[in-house]
């Protein structure tokens, strides 16, 4: 493991349980791990200090709070210099819209995820990228029509569990 303590299969359960319910009471994750409350909640410190827990939130259901517009975009950079790629990304990275952004391999430079109130909110945020020198050669965009599921959480244990 990177950058902490060496986790066990029950640090795992713990981070799996947390990332489905983060506000489980101590009790309940205790019980759901095969620990009792004090050892579990130690464990639990511990992540987080490690830095692998770095937070509790809500997911929120956009949907209730009226219409929106989700579309990936596809960029490439003008030039590949390493500082036109820390530019590009301390610039987006103040852009509330773009939701996640991706350095990939392949075709093009990023991958970046818009959340915006509609096409043409979309196409005002990318025309004000373009006329700010954000050092975009192209991108290309791809609305989402549905988004049949969404998962909020990762597979931990079939990821680093003891099954590798």
């Amino acid at each position: 493991m990177l950058g902490g303590p060496r986790l066990d299969r029950i640090d795992l359960k713990i981070l799996t349980q947390l990332q489905q319910s983060g506000r489980i009471t101590n009790v309940e994750l205790a019980d759901a791990v095969g620990l009792s409350p004090s050892p579990c909640l130690t464990r639990v410190k511990r992540l987080e200090k490690a830095g692998y827990i770095t937070g509790y939130g809500a997911h929120i259901n956009l949907h209730k709070l009226g219409e929106f517009l989700t579309v990936f975009t596809e960029v490439t950079l003008s030039e590949h210099r390493s500082g036109d790629f820390s530019r590009f990304e301390t610039r987006i990275r103040k852009l509330d819209e773009i939701v996640e952004c991706h350095l990939v391999s392949g075709g093009y430079d990023y991958l970046l995820k818009f959340v915006t109130r509609g096409v043409g909110h979309y196409q005002s945020i990318i025309e004000g990228m373009l006329e700010s020198d954000y050092g975009i050669e192209k991108y290309f965009s791809y609305v989402v029509i549905k988004s049949p599921f969404i998962k909020h959480h990762y597979p931990i244990q079939h990821l680093f569990g003891e099954q590798r």
